[in-house]
């Protein structure tokens, strides 16, 4: 009897691993599962895959290792695991740009989990088709080009200039988080006007807690800290805007601000806005418009500091840009904006391209996809880095320097290119993208003419894969 049940545990014990070596084999070769001719690569280790290798550092200016390796291995098409999911990952131009062009038909915005969790699942960012396609329609009311032209470029020439002259007298001051603050100074009374201070200053306060920052490895007890506070930030930041709209809803009063917009457009027969998607679309307004553009801009200042010869031609012609006004206390006019400063342009795009602020962004396979030979599994992750792009040799004659001069004689009025992605592409391109380029010119604008400047501290970065400040820029300025 006693000889019975060991046989049966045996048996057990060898059906259990028979089983285990079923699903790591699976796991190692999902081309077991008939997905056709997968790109090459490795799914890392079972559950957690590659995600530990995904969040190694790099230096600002360097490829993140976890590319750089594979792309050795297997080319600039490779499969993975990382976040929980089954991932193809692209470095290749052309076919980020074959994915980008095929949005909406093969291809959803999609994210892992971690991002949905953080963000909300009903948030209007993850919307796709054509209720993305209005969203986006009605965000450009006020921070596409016409918004920009018509009701924002006036404030936000006000209110930068108003910044740095309190900065100047305040000695030295980290740039980001100055920037930061004035971003959502200007982007908040556009959205939500009739706020008391007190409730504004509330509602700034907890758009600046909340920051790409907390994208960083799983395993790691800070990443948690970070999401809690940035979801308490979410969740607070929420409850101001709930208020206000429910205020508003009972309000005959017209305030003219991005919040009236949203009521009227709740209002009509067959609205895809409800309550819940008008704070959520106003959170994310609040919070992207802010979060890379203050990236951006302290960096920008960063490379210029370094390059002498970049800030005499930046002074040069913004200089002559205020000569040539009647009125040399006007700010920034739209027509000067987009017609009177291409070297200004060229720096603005260098510094994207230099600090490449996207470093991966996210889709997901709809139905199965042959790009190259390759085939992309419906329901696969598909993760596209233009950022290696922007790195590219090939590309970019000597591409870690910085020269605004590599974009002398090109086009450089619309956002993108298929070998310049700092705000994506396709139908899923920024919607801020117009309003990142204007707050640049903007601030670059009111900073040369009217200051002198000194950097007190430099600024070190790292990549987790996105740029985190470990030491922010520092600087002091003082009227010229």
């Amino acid at each position: 009897m006693m000889s019975f049940m060991w046989n049966v545990v045996y048996v057990i014990i060898a059906l259990v691993i028979v089983k285990i070596s079923q699903w790591l084999w699976q796991w190692s070769n999902p081309n077991s599962k008939g997905s056709g001719n997968l790109p090459p690569g490795s799914m890392g280790f079972p559950v957690i895959g590659e995600t530990i290798e995904f969040f190694k550092s790099a230096g600002l200016l360097e490829i993140p290792p976890f590319f750089q390796k594979r792309m050795l291995r297997y080319g600039p098409l490779f499969r993975t695991n990382i976040l929980g999911s089954r991932t193809v990952i692209s470095t290749d131009a052309d076919v980020i740009f074959e994915i980008f062009r095929q949005e909406n038909q093969s291809f959803v915005q999609s994210y892992p989990d971690v991002f949905v969790k953080v963000l909300g699942k009903d948030n209007v960012f993850f919307k796709t088709g054509d209720i993305h396609k209005h969203i986006k329609h009605t965000t450009m009311h006020l921070i596409g080009s016409e918004g920009l032209k018509r009701r924002m470029i006036g404030f936000m020439n006000q209110t930068t200039r108003e910044h740095l002259r309190w900065k100047a007298s305040q000695g030295a001051f980290n740039l980001r988080h100055a920037v930061s603050t004035l971003i959502v100074s200007y982007i908040t009374p556009q959205m939500i006007s009739n706020l008391k201070p007190e409730t504004q200053a509330k509602l700034i306060n907890h758009f600046k807690a909340f920051n790409i920052e907390w994208f960083q490895s799983p395993f790691s007890l800070s990443t948690w800290k970070t999401v809690y506070k940035v979801l308490w930030a979410r969740r607070e930041a929420a409850k101001i805007i709930n208020v206000a709209l429910e205020g508003r809803k009972n309000s005959i009063e017209k305030q003219g601000d991005f919040l009236d917009t949203l009521l009227e457009e709740m209002n009509k027969e067959g609205s895809i806005f409800d309550q819940a998607s008008i704070v959520n679309l106003l959170l994310n307004i609040g919070v992207v418009s802010r979060d890379t553009t203050s990236h951006a801009t302290a960096l920008t200042v960063n490379f210029i500091s370094k390059n002498p010869r970049v800030l005499t031609e930046l002074k040069r012609e913004h200089d002559a840009i205020v000569q040539n006004r009647e009125d040399k206390e006007a700010g920034l006019s739209w027509e000067e904006y987009k017609y009177c400063m291409p070297f200004t342009r060229m720096v603005i795009y260098e510094s994207l391209r230099l600090a490449n602020l996207g470093t991966i962004m996210f889709r997901k396979a709809v139905k199965d996809v042959v790009i190259k030979g390759y085939t992309i599994p419906a329901g696969w992750i598909v993760a596209v880095a233009p950022s290696v792009v922007h790195y590219n040799s090939e590309i970019y004659e000597n591409p870690l320097e910085f020269n605004p001069w590599r974009w002398e004689g090109k086009d450089l009025r619309s956002p993108g290119s298929k070998t310049l992605m700092v705000f994506g592409g396709g139908a899923r391109q920024c919607v801020g993208s117009d309003l990142a380029r204007l707050h640049l010119a903007i601030f670059l604008h009111h900073f040369v003419t009217t200051y002198d400047f000194s950097v007190v501290q430099e600024c070190e970065i790292y990549r987790v894969p996105f740029p985190c400040f470990t030491k922010d820029l520092h600087i002091k300025i003082s009227p010229r």
